[in-house]
């Protein structure tokens, strides 16, 4: 009945290691950048995107489709680099052991 207790125990403190990570991570930001940085998605380590800043440069009337293709890049790039924080964050907890694309 020990081992039971000791695997009951262990994985509550892993749930709880688990929520001060998500704690954390919601705190933690990347950036995702495309054009060189003249369009610029932030976001924190629970994939929620904080803001985006666009150079005045980029905007014209006559290319909308340049500018949604440049702010879809830099979302996709700091959406990538928010979960490979989180993925390596897990890793520490897990020890490795989620499989991939868990996160």
């Amino acid at each position: 009945m020990t081992d039971f207790k000791d695997l009951m125990r262990q994985a509550q403190e892993v749930r709880d290691r688990f929520q001060r990570l998500q704690e954390e991570l919601g705190g933690r930001t990347v950036e995702g950048s495309a054009g060189g940085g003249m369009v610029v998605a932030v976001m924190n380590g629970r994939q929620e995107l904080l803001s985006v800043r666009i150079d005045k440069e980029v905007v014209s009337p006559d290319d909308v489709g340049m500018l949604q293709d440049l702010v879809r890049a830099a979302v996709n790039d700091a959406l990538a680099r928010s979960r490979e924080v989180a993925a390596a964050e897990m890793g520490k907890i897990t020890g490795g052991m989620l499989p991939p694309g868990i996160l």
